[in-house]
């Protein structure tokens, strides 16, 4: 039995827009106008009006975090309505109280960025979060996922005194007197991550499927993400055994291509050992690339640049690994038929990088390998040059503007901020470029970043457009949430365009992109989504 969609405006991947579309099973059989659409009907099949509504194949986000997003679901949501200490403090306070928190058990936050704050624009401390509760211990995570910050009650119960060593890659920050202030920076964070109460692999699964609901509720279909180093009290393996009994039991709606990430050489190894490499998997759970975290985030100051920080002379950020590191990883990855994604903000980071990379696709050549660079958000031209040479894929995060095109300039200076986020420059190279949210940094509202990446501006439009030359056009953005996130997950003649034979994952949008002012992309909402051609999603 066949569904015909018809009287619609239908995205295939290129302009001009189709009318219609037929499914049978999990695939599109057909595409064209309404009239030829209808000619397939035979009885028995479904005839579904779409009533002039616009439809594209179904997002797919290039990196995010499937089960931190779940996660974060589960605790207090401090991305919204939190632009002051105050306010942060207050909405802790309520949700202790609304969800009947009892004395002793975890309080946990995600979300909060200080540079919205009014006043002081300063990481809140211990002393800030001991004025919610001094009788629960309290984790919070700021936006990006690079600092946390606990309260007193936390310090005392892990011993934290100020005498632990620093870790590499890393700090713990300390006030004038050596005392810890609660601030918890990068590879810091293991300090408390570490500690932290386990879940079991039920909680996971129950993760995994809350966030591929809400995913879906944003027309997301497919998700590239790194999941394995979520919990460091939880085995990778844990994680991966969550999936793959969902997946048998025929319960996830979204196609995972897990951004499988290890720090070190022995387990990376131990993980090529045992079977896995880059393609190993089904259509609902596949093992992606190597996934690596090569520095911090521009925001927190972590990123790592080659000179200093333009507004805090003396520090450049952290690498989180050696050179020595990124070349042992990569190549053994690289040798081992497996693709590589490497997390690169800052310049200085990049660099070495892109020295790794080098170094192994020299010493173990092959075609198509399809390794890239995750965020790509600070640039020199010579090491754009450099990607292009090393055929290298760029995940970007187009939705990073809304924020990033505030401070930009104030942390790495003009000259290297008039080279960087340069996503239309590196597919005019011939590179390509897919897309995403990094979720739960940002929400994982692909119309979000689509109207960043044709507007080069914040949502909010309140500053001029950053570097519009690197601007998108409408289409192009839609096929980096597409095809070109298909690309980067060797699917490119599987799912992402509305085509004959392709998978028959769409999203029926409220509003046709193609007709909507481009400031206000961002209002545009996923009406229903498919799946194989099931509705997994209705709003």
């Amino acid at each position: 039995m066949k569904t015909l969609y018809v009287n619609g405006c239908v995205f295939t991947g290129e302009l001009p827009l189709a009318e219609a579309f037929a499914v049978e099973n999990d695939k599109f059989i057909a595409v064209g106008s309404t009239d030829a659409i209808l000619a397939l009907y035979n009885d028995g099949d479904e005839k579904i009006d779409l009533e002039g509504k616009f439809v594209c194949a179904g997002f797919n986000d290039s990196h995010m975090h499937v089960v931190n997003y779940g996660f974060s679901m589960l605790g207090c949501d401090l991305a919204t309505n939190t632009y002051s200490v105050e306010q942060l403090i207050g909405a802790l306070k309520d949700f202790i109280a609304d969800n009947n928190i009892q004395k002793g058990e975890w309080v946990r936050g995600r979300g909060f960025n200080q540079d919205f704050f009014s006043g002081e624009k300063a990481i809140p401390t211990r002393k800030d979060l001991d004025e919610i509760s001094t009788e629960h211990p309290i984790c919070i995570v700021r936006c990006c996922g690079h600092a946390l910050v606990v309260n007193s009650y936390v310090l005392d119960m892990f011993g934290i005194d100020g005498s632990q060593i620093q870790p590499d890659g890393g700090q713990y920050d300390v006030d004038e007197n050596g005392v810890p202030t609660g601030v918890f920076r990068d590879t810091a964070m293991s300090m408390i991550y570490t500690r932290l109460p386990k879940h079991t692999k039920e909680d996971i699964k129950k993760m995994i499927l809350r966030s591929c609901e809400a995913l879906n509720g944003y027309g997301v279909t497919s998700a590239q993400s790194d999941d394995f180093c979520v919990f460091e009290s939880i085995e990778y393996t844990e994680i991966l055994q969550a999936f793959k009994e969902l997946d048998a039991e025929g319960k996830l709606t979204v196609r995972v291509y897990e951004q499988s990430q290890f720090t070190t050489v022995e387990a990376l190894q131990e993980f090529i050992d045992n079977g896995y490499k880059t393609g190993v998997g089904t259509e609902f759970f596949r093992i992606g690339p190597l996934k690596l975290l090569g520095d911090g985030s521009l925001g927190a100051r972590t990123a790592y640049l080659k000179n200093d920080y333009a507004d805090a002379p003396g520090e450049r950020g952290l690498a989180l690994f050696t050179q020595q590191q990124f070349d042992e990883l990569i190549a053994l990855a690289h040798k081992n038929d497996m693709q590589v994604a490497v997390h690169s903000i800052g310049d200085g980071i990049l660099d070495m990088i892109l020295e790794a990379y080098e170094k192994a696709f020299k010493a173990f050549p092959r075609d198509d390998h399809r390794s890239g660079i995750v965020h790509v958000q600070i640039t020199r031209p010579d090491q754009l040059q450099k990607m292009k040479e090393l055929s290298l894929h760029a995940y970007a995060q187009t939705i990073f503007i809304d924020y990033d095109a505030h401070i930009v300039e104030d942390r790495v200076g003009k000259t290297l901020a008039d080279t960087s986020y340069a996503f239309h420059t590196l597919k005019e190279m011939g590179l390509h470029v897919s897309n995403g949210t990094d979720c739960p940094v940002e929400m994982p509202v692909a119309m979000r970043g689509i109207q960043c990446a044709v507007t080069r501006q914040p949502i909010a439009e309140d500053i001029p457009p950053y570097r519009p030359e690197e601007a998108m056009s409408v289409e192009e953005a839609l096929r980096s949430y597409t095809i070109e996130s298909a690309y980067a997950s060797f699917d490119e003649n599987v799912k992402g365009l509305i085509k004959e034979g392709y998978l028959a994952d769409f999203v029926i949008l409220s509003e046709n992109p193609f007709e909507t002012e481009s400031n206000k992309l961002h209002t545009i909402q996923a009406e229903k989504t498919f799946v194989a051609g099931k509705k997994v999603w209705e709003k």
